[in-house]
């Protein structure tokens, strides 16, 4: 496949870095503290900000109490980096881009994106919508939208990278046409992807006159 595009917008969790680890030992440590029923095997909703899942979680909460819970979560995961890895062909991808072509759009907070890229050593984008940044989180296209706006295009000119089905119907809410990324969901739980990859290993990203072509194989 070749396509044209003015930008592109990334998940992170996925998509760029494996922090599946983390994630898991993070929410079961928070579940058992917050007294959740079955928290030994708790999974978390992937693609889903934490702040809507401990809302989900524990409903009593006022908002003072899920800020804390919140910033506890977030302690919890940013120092829990021991098998956080970089995904194939993420770091030669984001490399070989122009950076006012592309951001990153994330169900995690600012403050983890931010740890979580540090620690996998990958380029920081200047442009950044967060779970802070938006009033609605995936599925709802806010974030894609947002994402687009930042960089100054439309958001049907813009290519989104999911690994989620949250996250895939928020970039097609959004106008976008999406790429699906195997690694955290089957190809049939993303087969309403515009075109889904193995992983971002063999996309390539080339400049043009009028912005980008991206080549890939499409399963």
């Amino acid at each position: 496949m070749k396509i044209t595009t003015q930008g592109l917008l990334f998940d992170m969790d996925g998509v760029l870095i494996s922090s599946i680890g983390s994630v898991v030992r993070s929410w079961r440590i928070w579940t058992k503290e917050y007294g959740i029923p079955g928290w030994e095997t708790y999974e978390v909703p992937h693609g889903k900000r934490a702040i809507d899942i401990i809302r989900e979680l524990r409903p009593d909460f006022d908002e003072a109490g899920v800020l804390a819970a919140l910033r506890w979560i977030e302690d919890i995961e940013i120092v829990d980096t021991a098998d956080l890895k970089v995904l194939p062909g993420a770091r030669e991808l984001l490399e070989s881009l122009p950076p006012e072509r592309w951001s990153i759009v994330t169900s995690a907070t600012r403050r983890l994106l931010l740890g979580r890229l540090e620690a996998a050593g990958l380029p920081i984008p200047a442009r950044i919508i967060a779970a802070d940044d938006v009033v609605n989180g995936k599925p709802h296209p806010e974030p894609y939208m947002t994402g687009a706006k930042l960089l100054g295009f439309d958001p049907a000119d813009c290519i989104v990278f999911e690994d989620a089905p949250a996250g895939v119907g928020a970039g097609l809410a959004a106008g976008s046409r999406v790429i699906g990324v195997l690694g955290t969901h089957t190809a049939e739980e993303l087969s309403a992807a515009t075109w889904i990859v193995p992983s971002l290993e063999g996309v390539v990203a080339r400049n043009t006159a009028d912005g980008l072509e991206i080549e890939f194989d499409a399963l």
